[in-house]
């Protein structure tokens, strides 16, 4: 039997796909260091029933920046593939080159993504010109929607409210941001000056602490790294937001704040969500590509004790 249409061939209003907790998928590596296809799968299989509203697959926790081309390409398929069509997927095509982002998000869109997602080119500081051409330039070249991701902890270059105003105006194959900042006053800028100008425009939080005082502000969500671990606190924020249930919400919120610290405990932070993963019941290597390492044994009793607080143990 043909695997079902995804979200992309069915034609429906990509938009209004995009919402809620949407986890940036971790990838999985066997201690080899190669693409562990089985495990990937379990951790598919288990995101799309635990109530998640979409899957964002080669993104920072996923490992990006360590992969090859090939790898990345290879991973793409296989989670398309396997996801087919059961959830809206998000596949990453950052790379500091345009001509390459653009061949990632072509070879997505050929694979069935329903959107991309890229980063602000890294390395060489570029100017606020030279930026808006390279969102520009991949969003009118993929023609999917594309999420611009901000994260000026690993860009060093903010992207400013204005400028992703502009190129949400310009550009209506845009749909959103993925706003990786600490701070929710920079959440708050960007949904007030983008939203005046295009409704439709999706601001999501890039931490996961961040969700409820985004959707209070008029956002649209979250992309969380805890939910490869514990999607049932971000996902049970968002469905207590929206059906009103505020006394809920304040309180699976008091148990997630005990999660970002963690992110702090090494970095990259990679080894530390799988080690999360792995004592939250998922039978998993802690493999990591290099130069990030296997966490720390030192570290792994911090890890416990940060879940036992969010009452996930």
């Amino acid at each position: 039997m043909a695997a079902p249409p995804t979200m992309n061939q069915r034609g429906d209003g990509l938009l209004s796909l995009f919402h809620g907790v949407i986890p940036p998928v971790v990838t999985l590596f066997t201690d080899d260091g190669k693409f562990d296809r089985q495990g990937q799968g379990c951790l598919i299989d288990r995101l799309v029933d635990s109530g998640v509203h979409g899957l964002f697959f080669l993104g920072s926790a996923g490992e990006t920046a360590h992969m090859s081309a090939e790898m990345r390409l290879e991973i793409a398929e296989f989670c398309l593939d396997k996801v087919a069509g059961r959830l809206p997927t998000l596949i990453g095509i950052s790379w500091p080159s345009t001509r390459e982002t653009i061949r990632f998000g072509l070879h997505a869109k050929a694979h069935g993504a329903d959107g991309v997602v890229a980063i602000n080119p890294y390395y060489a500081a570029l100017s606020e010109a030279n930026i808006y051409r390279y969102f520009r330039d991949t969003a009118e070249a993929v023609e999917l929607p594309l999420m611009i991701y901000n994260f000026p902890g690993v860009t060093k270059q903010d992207l400013s409210p204005d400028l992703l105003k502009r190129l949400a105006v310009d550009c209506p194959v845009i749909a959103g941001l993925k706003d990786t900042v600490d701070t929710l006053s920079h959440i708050r800028r960007s949904i007030h000056v983008i939203k005046d100008a295009r409704p439709d425009f999706l601001v999501f939080a890039g931490y996961d602490e961040y969700l409820y005082g985004t959707m209070i502000m008029g956002g649209d969500g979250v992309v969380p790294a805890s939910a490869n671990f514990a999607p049932e606190l971000t996902v049970g924020i968002y469905e207590a937001y929206r059906k009103g249930d505020h006394a809920r919400a304040v309180a699976l919120q008091q148990r997630l704040v005990h999660i970002p610290n963690l992110y702090a405990i090494e970095n990259p932070f990679y080894a530390v969500v799988k080690e999360a993963m792995r004592l939250t019941g998922q039978d998993i290597s802690g493999a990591v590509l290099p130069p990030a390492a296997p966490i720390d044994p030192a570290n792994k009793p911090v890890v416990e004790a940060a879940l036992r607080r969010a009452g996930l143990l």
